[in-house]
């Protein structure tokens, strides 16, 4: 283990997520969020906000990343212990990594399945430069959630006004998307996140984490 690691200390467990202080770190200053806070952030809402709301999922940046890179027929490994196939509307935080055996990317959006309105929703904060991942991951999401005929639609979704907040804007369009659904059943007609919102997203992040036990510094 490098010196560096040893240092790096756990800030916070939860359930399945393991935040260490460098995580944590991201989300003080002008950083582009990793893996683990998206994670994170997607067990929090399952298993706090929405812990009575079995119809919803979200799907860990991890998983998705292993479903875009694994062959068609190796999809259902990773999410049938999910009951995706059963779910109402599922969350996907999907990135421009191509690599399948290390973390990393440059750019986050989210992805939605409606299955009572049959679309993939898909919300990019910077002119759209996920989408021909987003069309990519539908094609395989379509075979292994049963929904053929399922439409990608393109989810308005406030442009970034930076180079690193994409992250910060999927976990705001979640949170829109998912009151949405609490209202109305569907995905369409949500309304974009404000900046205000977005502005002061990090710091939301910090106070859950340590009303969770955890640390920040």
């Amino acid at each position: 283990m490098s010196s560096h690691h040893r240092h790096d200390e756990v800030a916070l467990s939860y359930h399945e997520s393991c935040l260490r202080l460098s995580d944590v770190d991201l989300l003080k200053g002008p950083y582009w969020l990793n893996d683990q806070i998206i994670s994170f952030y997607f067990e929090y809402l399952e298993k706090h906000i929405f812990e009575n709301e079995h119809d919803l999922l979200f799907v860990s940046p991890e998983v998705t990343q292993c479903i875009r890179m694994v062959a068609q027929d190796e999809v259902g490994i990773f999410l049938e212990p999910l009951r995706a196939q059963q779910r109402t509307f599922v969350f996907f935080a999907l990135n421009d990594n191509q690599a399948a055996d290390r973390a990393g990317g440059s750019h986050w959006s989210l992805l939605v399945f409606s299955r009572p309105e049959q679309a993939f929703y898909h919300f990019d904060s910077s002119r759209n430069a996920n989408a021909e991942y987003a069309r990519q991951l539908v094609a395989v999401l379509k075979r292994a959630l049963h929904c053929p005929e399922a439409l990608l639609r393109t989810g308005d979704c406030l442009q970034q006004s930076n180079g690193y907040d994409c992250g910060v804007h999927v976990l705001c369009t979640v949170d829109a998307v998912a009151q949405q659904i609490r209202k109305s059943g569907r995905i369409e007609g949500v309304r974009s996140a404000r900046y205000d919102v977005i502005r002061s997203k990090r710091e939301e992040l910090l106070g859950i984490i340590l009303t969770l036990g955890g640390r920040i510094k």
